[in-house]
């Protein structure tokens, strides 16, 4: 029996550390490990040779530095996660394995008309479907991550008022979801999810305080606090596209007047420019004709960005993040829409924070949302539940052989 204190549950909680380190990761080498965990080099030597035993990880010859090196991941046949996300007018779902390659993934349009049980059955279609592809069995499966287009209410997991998709407030998307696929459901917001990847594999690698700004049919902002997506206690922090700009502004859907979202978002900039480019305009479009000299297009997007700089000001002045990333089809125009909203930052924000502020275009585009979604189950998954699971695999109870997963598209990054 293990004691609080006793050698068994040190050697136990090591273990984990050592887990859990490679698990957000997706591969270290043992000299990595041991700087994460603080462990000593003979001590996680001596655990990733059991773990390796075990069949909770692999490992690989390497190099670093120069010199050669044992690359530590977590086995192939320790089971895979899935993301799903829901946009506005798409829904995107990846198959991930815990050594952070994605197995497959896909995209397909998303009325936004829809309703919440039709999406769902999407979903539910779509995961399955991939799953299969990957030629691994359902019961690998060890969670899925959610991404919807607004607040999730943290006190009953239901989703918040927003008119993103229409008809779906007050639905519980982890329960909807875990109702078909019958695996734990981890669920949060479309920007939290976009910081989250971006944290993990793009743009925000490296630093411990940022904000992720996306701009899509809304605006939103995913916050990262000391390494950690901070919420709120009423899951709605990040509403950044309420800020009010100007009191006798458009009215928003949120029924207030002059909303940062109603000077950026797309449902009412892209109008400003439909009398002279044409009905059918998209967001996208616009980036690709302002990149292309369109100056019509390029004073929108300008303007966007500096009214974005005035939210980001904001932001600087109260929770003074090292890194903002800017996320949505407007991250592609570079520096036409970054270099307003640093002169923004710069005008409004306090100098010293000012100062101490990058903004940059993030590094994963559209699939920022999808991958967030697949690095939150890796971060809420647990890892002696892992490790038990592993070793039932290992015994050849699970019904799969072991061996590395196939890899049919790169690693997340």
């Amino acid at each position: 029996m293990e004691t609080p204190g006793s050698q068994t549950s040190l050697h136990r909680a090591n273990l984990e550390r050592v887990v859990r380190a490679v698990r957000m990761a997706g591969s270290l080498t043992q000299a990595e490990i041991a700087r994460a965990t603080g462990l000593s080099a003979a001590t996680v030597s001596n655990i990733v040779r059991e773990l390796k035993d075990g069949g909770t990880v692999e490992v690989t010859p390497t190099s670093a530095g120069g010199r050669r090196a044992r690359s530590v991941s977590l086995s192939g046949d320790a089971g895979i996660v899935i993301g799903v996300d829901f946009g506005h007018t798409h829904l995107r779902v990846a198959v991930g394995n815990l050594a952070h390659r994605v197995l497959a993934e896909e995209a397909e349009p998303l009325d936004v008309d829809a309703s919440s049980a039709e999406g769902f059955d999407r979903a539910e279609h779509l995961v399955k479907r991939l799953i299969a592809t990957t030629g691994i069995g359902p019961d690998k499966v060890i969670g899925v991550g959610l991404g919807v287009p607004g607040p999730i209410d943290v006190s009953s997991g239901t989703l918040g008022s927003t008119s993103i998709l229409p008809g779906w407030t007050g639905i519980n998307p982890s329960e909807e979801l875990r109702g078909r696929l019958g695996v734990p459901v981890h669920v949060d917001n479309d920007a939290n999810l976009g910081a989250l990847g971006e944290l993990v594999w793009g743009s925000g690698r490296g630093v411990t305080d940022l904000a992720y700004i996306k701009v899509a049919s809304g605006v939103g902002a995913g916050l990262v606090i000391a390494g950690q997506i901070y919420r709120g206690p009423g899951g709605t922090a990040g509403e950044i596209g309420h800020i009010t700009l100007d009191e006798a502004g458009p009215v928003c859907r949120c029924g207030n007047r002059g909303c940062l979202e109603t000077f950026t978002a797309a449902r009412y900039v892209l109008p400003l420019l439909q009398s002279s480019h044409g009905p059918d305009l998209t967001m996208e479009r616009v980036v690709q004709l302002a990149r292309e000299g369109d100056p019509g297009c390029r004073r929108v997007i300008a303007d966007v960005g500096r009214h974005i700089g005035s939210g980001v000001a904001n932001l600087c002045n109260l929770l003074n993040p090292s890194r903002v990333v800017l996320g949505g089809d407007l991250a592609e125009a570079g520096e036409l829409v970054l270099a307003p909203i640093r002169d923004s930052v710069s005008r409004y924000a306090i100098p010293s924070a000012a100062r101490q502020l990058s903004v940059a275009p993030g590094a994963l585009g559209g699939r920022a949302e999808v991958l967030g979604a697949l690095a939150l189950v890796l971060s809420e998954m647990g890892d002696s539940t892992l490790m038990s699971g592993v070793a039932r695999g290992a015994t050849g109870d699970s019904g799969q052989s072991g061996g590395a997963l196939p890899v049919t598209t790169p690693a997340f990054t």
